[in-house]
């Protein structure tokens, strides 16, 4: 709940300590990571990115970009689709693929992404609920169930309550919630989240300057600054600064990023001079759409004419070619708390920091100074062909730029087909979930349709350690009684009411736990309490155990409750109290829809 740690972190150091207090026993201390429930959601990772790289989910994407100038139809279609991929897939997964086709929505209709965004992560979460491998706690729950009575919760056990409870939230989102999302004054006109020509300046090599004879990163270190240049132009020819490596020499031209403290730096330190800047630097300035050069000595001649001010205003600087994307820091990326410097972006990714935007708006600070969060927007610059590997290694998830691409029509059918049949074998009872799902994500692997090196990419190492060290922490939870503990605390408390205040009891508590800890860790910490509960109370152990899979799922009030939620916060320029907006109505409704059909489906 505090945040100064990594959840994975937190959860390996209660693992060893729990070890040392004789909680777990060393010899199994760690026989989580060879659980079926780590298994399943690591193969459903693999599967999922299966998908992406066969582009059936760009497939369907398309058919989301036809959609209207009418914001709930927008909604209806973007909103509709990631809650029928996440029953399927992993939603961050689903999400990741929905995010750059909404911001692409919103600036082809004039619509602000904010209010596209977090509907698109709250479906996402919903849609998770309806069947096993939607989601994590659905896995554990499943799980523990299994480990309780010998049998799991099969493929569609949670589909009856899951999907009652995913129409009604994406109803309620769709004609009423998405009205309670902040709409962020500027997002819904800009075309982009940065506005780059309107911080692009041109410098000239002259024939004493100190840069002349240097390589750009001899420049870097020079005037000891993470400046990026974008593009150099040589003899009317402009090559892009990420692939330029030859010396510089007088005459060039230098496009580049840089605020006025900085081009003092460039003009003390290496000797540049100005070729054009932009024409204000104030912050109203800085948001206008288009970047105007000016030429400083005109600039500065009182008698310039209207037609100078004309011929100057109709210049820009050109940004075509120059491979410019846009990209979130994810929650697990390797670039959190870490600077430029640190993680040498040049040397060992091939890119070039050009901006950063935190919380909708850009970052005025030093580049090199910068210490990213997840959540941040980056503005990067690199080679085409190794910008996604990049990404992907760096823990980013790319947005602006990223285009619609499809797979081959036979690896798209290979990897349905594949899927199809693990889900049929675990419906027939042919195989376990476990068995099935990697069994699919091996076979995925062998055939093409997913590089191998892809496939260790997909899987989140975080969560992955998470639930490896948790389960055996969760036992303990059990065997030491601290489970019943808090079970007879609430039995107590809710001794003289029906048994199913207690179950409503349970529900919050589970929900209000996963807005501040992983989803994964809420259920596993939940699921003993709620089996000493029906114990207790001497009735059916299933509604407990599907009450915390369902509000285990639903983080609806905070951006660190999911990884979804935090993964819109940069892109939809939210802030931290916005989410409780619509997230504590929709936890209402859910918990509304979800009660009744849990006692229906699953009676005490």
């Amino acid at each position: 709940m505090w945040g100064r740690f990594r959840y994975d972190l937190v959860a390996l150091c209660a693992l060893l300590l729990s070890v040392m207090l004789g909680l777990v026993p060393a010899d199994a201390a760690f026989a989580g990571f060879g659980h079926p429930a780590v298994i399943t959601v690591a193969a459903v990772l693999v599967l999922s990115r299966g998908f992406e790289r066969a582009g059936v989910v760009d497939l369907i994407a398309e058919q989301v970009l036809k959609a209207g100038d009418r914001l709930i139809l927008q909604l209806m279609l973007l909103v509709g689709t990631v809650v029928v991929l996440s029953g399927v897939m992993n939603n961050v997964g689903a999400l990741a693929l929905l995010l750059p086709v909404a911001l692409r929505l919103a600036r082809e209709h004039n619509t602000s992404p904010s209010l596209l965004l977090m509907p698109l992560a709250f479906g996402s979460l919903l849609g998770g609920l309806t069947t096993l491998i939607g989601t994590p706690p659905n896995i554990i729950i499943a799980s523990y169930r299994g480990t309780l009575t010998g049998e799991n919760f099969s493929l569609f056990s949670f589909f009856p309550v899951g999907v009652a409870v995913a129409l009604a939230g994406l109803a309620f989102i769709v004609l009423v919630g998405w009205r309670l999302t902040p709409q962020r004054a500027g997002q819904a006109s800009n075309a982009d989240m940065f506005d780059t020509a309107s911080y692009l300046v041109e410098l000239k090599v002259g024939e004493d300057a100190k840069a002349n004879g240097l390589t750009l990163q001899q420049l870097r270190e020079e005037i000891d600054d993470a400046i990026p240049v974008l593009a150099v132009v040589r003899d009317e020819k402009r090559h892009a600064g990420y692939a330029f490596y030859r010396t510089l020499k007088a005459g060039d031209i230098l496009l580049l990023e840089a605020d006025p403290d900085e081009l003092k730096l460039l003009e003390g330190k290496a000797g540049l001079s100005v070729v054009s800047e932009p024409e204000d630097t104030s912050e109203d300035q800085a948001q206008s759409q288009d970047y105007q050069p000016v030429d400083n000595a005109a600039a500065q001649a009182s008698d310039a004419t209207a037609e100078e001010k004309a011929e100057k205003a109709s210049r820009k600087v050109d940004t075509e070619g120059l491979q410019l994307v846009e990209a979130v820091v994810r929650t697990d990326s390797m670039m959190a708390n870490r600077s430029v410097r640190q993680l040498r972006l040049h040397h060992q990714f091939g890119l070039h920091l050009v901006a950063v935007a935190r919380d909708g708006s850009r970052l005025k600070q030093r580049l090199r100074d910068i210490r990213f969060q997840s959540g941040d927007v980056l503005l990067l610059q690199g080679g085409e062909n190794e910008m996604h590997e990049s990404l992907a290694t760096l823990g980013c998830l790319p947005l602006a730029s990223r285009e619609l691409t499809f797979g081959q029509p036979r690896k798209m059918a290979l990897s349905i087909g594949v899927f199809a049949l693990a889900i049929v074998a675990m419906l027939l009872n042919f195989l376990p979930a476990a068995v099935a799902l990697s069994s699919a994500a091996v076979v995925t692997l062998l055939i093409g349709v997913l590089p191998l090196r892809e496939g260790y990419q997909a899987i989140d190492g975080p969560v992955i350690v998470l639930l490896g060290a948790m389960l055996p922490v969760g036992k303990a939870l059990e065997t030491s009684g601290g489970a019943q503990l808090i079970a007879d605390a609430m039995m107590q408390a809710g001794s003289q009411w029906p048994v199913v205040v207690t179950l409503s009891g349970l529900f919050v508590l589970s929900m209000v736990l996963s807005n501040v800890v992983n989803n994964a860790a809420a259920a596993l910490l939940m699921a003993p309490i709620g089996a000493s509960l029906a114990q207790g109370f001497g009735v059916s152990l299933d509604p407990f155990l599907m009450v915390i899979a369902v509000s285990a799922s639903c983080a609806f009030l905070t951006p660190i409750g999911h990884q979804s939620n935090t993964l819109v916060l940069g892109p939809g320029g939210y802030r931290f109290g916005d989410y409780w907006k619509l997230g504590l109505p929709l936890s209402l409704v859910v918990m509304a829809v979800a009660m009744p059909m849990i006692l229906w489906r699953w009676p005490l």
